[in-house]
């Protein structure tokens, strides 16, 4: 799929370094404390072979999750989303357990030039993300946005995804909220 000027695509397993390099640089960015579970320095002091399990197992073809990429004609990498398949009835990364097999949008991250809709470069990340969920089946999308991340809520809730009322707590005890917002298959 081409959207204005990049194609966005499910990433390659080969692809281990450009998925490393776009995490790393998600890691950097000012709101990342808000938006990812982990921490810069984590990520980088990972092994190569974690880079490359990780691509593998988020490229095409794989049914467990799949990463989508922006990537521009140039070659660069614009921006990325992953799918994780949430099976019924299995406990899930918060502990709970999904009353229905669904996706679950992780790993959100444009680059700041590419940012707002003029590029588009964010919704045709989540369109595709989308197009993939429903193609393998899944009742309905959901993700977390941290409760102070109203840049990330606004897209959200423009893309059409909303608040179920349902939240996690942040890890490590801070007191701060995970919102749970959802999208179904039409």
């Amino acid at each position: 799929m081409t959207f204005r000027t990049h194609e966005i695509r499910s990433i390659r397993s080969d692809e281990w370094r450009q998925v490393k390099e776009l995490r790393l640089d998600a890691l950097r960015d000012p709101v990342a404390h808000l938006a990812f579970l982990e921490t810069y320095e984590d990520a980088a002091a990972k092994a190569d072979d974690f880079w490359q399990d990780r691509a593998s197992g988020a490229a095409v073809g794989a049914t467990e999750r799949q990463q989508i990429v922006a990537v521009g004609e140039d070659g660069v990498w614009a921006g990325s989303v992953t799918v994780l398949v949430e099976e019924a009835g299995v406990p899930d990364a918060f502990g709970t357990v999904p009353e229905r097999r669904q996706g679950h949008l992780v790993g959100v991250f444009v680059r700041p030039e590419y940012r707002g809709s003029a590029a588009g470069v964010t919704q045709g990340l989540f369109d595709a993300a989308l197009a993939w969920s429903w193609e393998a089946g899944l009742e309905r999308v959901r993700l977390f946005v941290h409760e102070k991340n109203g840049r990330a809520e606004a897209f959200y809730r423009k893309a059409g995804f909303l608040p179920t009322g349902e939240t996690a707590p942040m890890p490590g005890g801070t007191g701060e909220l995970e919102l749970e917002f959802v999208i179904t298959r039409d």
